[in-house]
């Protein structure tokens, strides 16, 4: 005899009983929690840096010192995520600010960070004891539990793309932070120290790696460098079909990323690219460096000029064009994906 009940009330009796011992039916719920495609939480979005952000960072300037904010930064919060601090699900973007004379105090955190100089010269940051003077279009790392300060000895203000992997850390509830006792930390090794040890295709002989995806020990990745390969690249070869002339960074001592939990990649794409769609799982935070063009995300077209800043969530279409030669940055939770087996990448539009 089926005993199986079948009634929609008898069952809603049945769910009542049990939800105060903390028990649900997975039946009611397994279509959302094992949907058969993404379903992204974090929408499409561009920033217009010059004609529409920028005032409002410069303004903090007169709000808040960088002492007492600690560190002056306007988040770029996700339209469909408010409140979260997020800029994708997993990943945190925001823009700093340094002016002339400041020092934005010492401190580290379980989180990994990435700065990418956006406008301004003579700022620098120190990551253990070393400096690195901050340049446009610079990618200069923060591993994660390393004392890092910044200053600005310039004449200028300094602004930066700040990207974490702020809610990596809390979904495994990780997160750990300490303030140095003095605004700096001592310099303890000129600049360019790191880049002397690990950026020439050499490594001192006692070097070992703490772990298998420990960071690069090169925390300072130049633009004049990276810009001068993309550059040889596009005359070398022929052009990818979907992202031009593609590369990403990597640790020097390992071939791996040079962040354990982001990928930072940077094309160029050149005058008159027109590039086919993809999509891929991890959603991206793009920088445009120089150049004009437009990302064509989902059924959405954004025109973006140098400093401008948009999201692509996963699983969404993106193509990009270029109306002159066009250099983006961009950085992803790839490497979290392809540790876990996550990442799945579709190239569209090939016939």
């Amino acid at each position: 005899m089926d005993t199986r009940v079948t009634d929609k009330t008898a069952r809603a009796a049945y769910y009542a009983r049990m939800q105060p011992r903390q028990l649900m039916p997975l039946w009611e719920r397994l279509h959302m929690l094992v949907p058969p495609a993404p379903k992204p939480s974090c929408a499409p979005m561009l920033w217009r840096y010059d004609a529409e952000v920028r005032p409002f960072v410069m303004e903090s300037g007169s709000v808040i010192s960088a002492e007492e904010a600690i560190r002056r930064v306007l988040i770029l919060e996700n339209p469909a995520l408010p409140g979260s601090s997020k800029v994708t699900t997993s990943l945190y973007a925001g823009l700093q600010l340094i002016l002339p004379g400041e020092v934005a105090p010492s401190h580290r955190h379980s989180q990994s960070a990435l700065r990418f100089i956006i406008e301004g010269a003579g700022a620098y940051t120190a990551v253990d004891g070393e400096r690195t003077i901050m340049h446009p279009g610079d990618f200069i790392i923060t591993p994660p539990w390393t004392w890092h300060d910044h200053g600005n000895e310039g004449s200028e203000p300094v602004v930066w793309l700040d990207g974490l992997d702020l809610p990596i850390a809390e979904l495994f509830d990780a997160t750990f932070a300490e303030n140095f006792p003095e605004a700096s930390q001592p310099v303890t090794r000129p600049a360019g120290n790191s880049f002397a040890r690990y950026g020439y295709n050499m490594l001192p002989v006692d070097y070992r790696p703490a772990f298998a995806t420990a960071p690069s020990p090169v925390f300072s990745y130049p633009y004049a460098r990276s810009r001068e390969a993309l550059d040889k690249l596009a005359r070398d070869r022929e052009l990818d079909a979907w992202e031009g002339v593609k590369l990403r960074y990597v640790n020097p001592a390992t071939g791996s990323w040079a962040m354990p939990t982001i990928a930072t990649f940077l094309q160029l794409l050149p005058k008159g690219f027109a590039g086919k769609p993809t999509r891929r799982t991890d959603a991206t935070v793009y920088v445009c460096a120089e150049g004009r063009g437009r990302a064509r995300v989902g059924n959405q077209a954004y025109e973006f000029a140098p400093r401008d800043i948009f999201v692509v969530p996963s699983w969404t279409p993106l193509s990009l064009e270029a109306g002159e030669d066009t250099v983006l940055f961009s950085y992803s939770d790839r490497p979290c994906q392809e540790a876990l087996g996550l990442l799945r990448e579709e190239r569209l539009g090939d016939g």
